[in-house]
């Protein structure tokens, strides 16, 4: 199974999350979902980069599953994490973000960046707040 998604968790409070490319399938969707809630275990504060450069339009489902899951960690979201920055450079995948904060809006603050330098930048500012 090749990954939805690889999560970098070596520059705290910084976590970079880049998806592969590979098409969802409930297998790696899930797997991708249980290392997102994995980010939340050491229960400190951090920001998340979600780099999406490479990612493929999600099918609805798992759209609904995404906001779904963010519905259901809220609480969690809120006390934790301190930011999400979006790296979308395709006006598509911008279009999927809003339909997905339709359906739940983002717990935290967030902001969408063609590159990824600056997202950093913004999401480390943020991990200090």
């Amino acid at each position: 199974m090749q990954p939805y998604a690889d999560i970098d968790r070596s520059e705290p409070p910084l976590i970079s999350i880049y998806f592969s490319g590979a098409k969802e399938t409930d297998q790696n969707f899930d797997v991708y979902l249980s290392e997102l809630a994995k980010n939340y275990e050491p229960k400190v504060p951090f920001s998340l980069i979600f780099e999406l450069s490479k990612a493929p339009t999600p099918q609805l489902k798992y759209q609904l599953k995404q906001a779904a899951w963010m519905k259901e960690n809220k609480s969690l979201i809120q006390s934790y994490c301190n930011g999400v920055a979006y790296v979308i450079p395709s006006k598509l995948l911008r279009g999927v973000l809003k339909f997905i904060f339709s359906i739940q809006k983002n717990p935290v603050d967030f902001k969408v960046f063609s590159e990824y330098n600056i997202a950093q930048v913004w999401a480390l500012e943020k991990a200090e707040n």
